[in-house]
């Protein structure tokens, strides 16, 4: 563990907590993963067993995932100069289930972080392994012959930015007491708690706040290595998205982007961002 990677994590999650700062400095909880994740490389010497079961629910018709939700327990604080080990296992595999995405099971894998011998903190993620349902009137695969990508998830909250989405307008809330910006979408406004707001629409402009690059696991509707940013708006707010017309391996934090709409199939239509001067097929730019 280290401090420079407890402060980038704080400055991305605008945490500015005293205890992560100073000489007893601790790193926030929830960096718990973090400390874990391998890199690029990944973990040279880590057993297959992970990538052999999701190769089995593929052969099973299961080729799409979703993660569903995680779990961390913390034993105690974790400080800069800690040396960690962990153990990661399968859990547990659910019988098949129907859910409203489709029919497939859902895969807990449970991490034990140590130092020296003392358990420190234990993590669970869980995902769902599915074959797609097919929606009315439309068919398993896109008209190129590839798997369809999945749609977003559209519900009370957020259904005027896909509105927006599908008329190429990137909307942002506005709360109508305090003036305040919003992404993503929420009920309220997080800064004063008004319930009341309107929306301005985005210039389109943007630069590349942070990105990660794709590596793993392959989805078949997707094409890794790719990469997905986040995006800081000329309004202010940032939200996420892929980031095209640059290889993945010349991305950069600071790279000025602008907002596309690029469509999928007949019924998906997604924000992208591209790097400025740049456009491909079956875009259109802002």
């Amino acid at each position: 563990m280290n401090a420079p990677m407890i402060r980038h994590w704080c400055e991305a999650m605008g945490d500015t907590g005293p205890a992560y700062t100073g000489p007893d400095a601790v790193a926030p909880p929830t960096m718990l993963q973090v400390w874990t994740m391998g890199g690029l490389t990944g973990h040279p010497g880590r057993a297959p067993a992970y990538d052999d079961l999701l190769g089995l629910l593929d052969g099973a018709g299961c080729t799409s995932v979703v993660a569903t939700d995680c779990e961390q327990e913390y034993l105690r604080p974790l400080r800069p100069g800690d040396e960690i080990t962990f153990d990661a296992v399968i859990e547990s595999v659910s019988g098949r289930k129907t859910t409203k995405l489709g029919t497939g099971y859902f895969v807990t894998t449970r991490t034990d972080v140590r130092v020296g011998p003392d358990l420190v903190g234990t993590h669970r993620f869980r995902i769902l392994k599915y074959a797609p349902a097919r929606r009315p009137g439309s068919g398993t695969a896109a008209p190129d012959g590839r798997p369809e990508r999945p749609l977003p998830v559209v519900n009370r909250d957020n259904a005027g930015f896909w509105e927006g989405v599908r008329e190429h307008r990137l909307l942002i809330q506005r709360c109508t007491a305090c003036g305040t910006l919003r992404h993503p979408w929420l009920p309220g406004c997080h800064a004063c708690g008004g319930p009341d707001w309107d929306t301005v629409e985005a210039s389109g402009e943007g630069t590349l706040y942070s990105y990660v690059v794709m590596h793993h696991p392959p989805f078949p509707a997707f094409d890794p290595p790719y990469a997905v940013g986040l995006v800081e708006l000329a309004e202010g707010v940032r939200m996420i998205g892929n980031v095209v017309g640059v290889p993945y391996d010349r991305v950069r934090i600071g790279l000025p982007v602008r907002l596309a709409f690029r469509t999928f199939g007949e019924e998906s239509v997604l924000p992208v961002w591209r790097a400025e001067g740049e456009r491909g097929p079956r875009e259109a730019a802002v």
